[in-house]
Formats: structure tokens, sequence, C-alpha cells
């Protein structure tokens, strides 16, 4: 990327993600909203660009867009658990528990995007995250084991976030 092009487009997916989301936002498309949007796109990432000056490079766009489905899956599947399990079972028989998830993941968008995932499905909170940002503090609204919690969430999660921030 040329230098001009890197500082008009400093994080080309974030302008097109802030273009879709403003449209999304009106609830009408129009030409006049999808420029705006875009306009949106272009500045708020270059106003912000010093603030991402160690920003990952070679995100695989791809496996991000089959990450995004399998999250709004587990959303979807998460509401559903949860709705059950707060109709049917009595608070006492809930087993809410605490696990810490040691991460393998090193970047901050990568672990800013798990956090968000298990904050976003019912069910899980992120609590914390470490000082030195090498685990996160998850709550678990009803786990039979905390280290069945962990293991998903590194293998369902982390694995993948891994391979698209690789």
């Amino acid at each position: 990327m040329s230098t001009l092009a890197g500082r008009i487009l400093p994080h080309p997916i974030l302008t097109l993600f802030l273009t879709v989301v403003w449209i999304l936002l009106q609830n009408d498309f129009s030409a006049g909203m999808a420029v705006f949007g875009l306009i949106l796109g272009i500045i708020i990432p270059a106003v912000t660009a010093a603030w991402w000056p160690d920003r990952p490079r070679g995100i695989k766009l791809g496996k991000f867009i089959l990450y995004f489905f399998l999250v709004v899956w587990d959303i979807i599947v998460a509401n559903v658990q949860v709705a059950w399990i707060v109709l049917t079972r009595p608070n006492s028989k809930l087993r809410p528990c605490w696990v810490v998830v040691p991460l393998e993941l090193r970047t901050p968008e990568a672990i800013a995007i798990l956090a968000g995932t298990i904050t976003l499905t019912p069910g899980t909170v992120t609590a914390d995250l470490s000082s030195e940002g090498h685990s996160l503090l998850v709550h678990a609204l009803d786990a039979e084991s905390p280290d069945e919690v962990r293991d998903q969430i590194k293998d369902r999660y982390e694995r993948r976030l891994k391979e698209i921030f690789a």
C-alpha cells in the first residue's frame, strides 16, 4: 500500500465496517447515507490511526467472516439455553463458576475480540484481563466444570482467532 493510500485508509476493514454500521443504524439505505457513512469510515480511522501503531497485518478476512457467523450462531443457541435454564431451574440448582482462561493470543485486537465474544454469548461474561494480558477471568452462569468452560473457549474461539490474526 502506498504512503498516500495508507494515510487515507489506515484501516480499510474498519472503514468498511463503519460504513456498513452507519447504514444499518440509519435503517434506511440511500446514496446520501452511504456516502456519509463512507466519509465517517474514512475520517474516524484516520483520526485514530495514531493510537493503532502496531495494528495487525494480514488478517484473514474469510476466516474472520466464518468466525463472525460462528459467534452469531453461538449467541442464538446460548440465548435459548439461558432462557431454558432461567425458566426451568431454581437458583439453588445453578452451578455458577469463575474460570481463568490462559491466553496464547498476544495481539490486543484479538484479545479484545475474544473477550467481547465471551461477553456477548449469554451465560458467560469476561470479568477481567490479567495485568500482563496472559489470561482472562470469565464468569459462567451454569457449568458442570470450569475446565470444560475453559477448554470450550480455547478450542471454539481462541484457536480460530489465532488463525485469523496469524
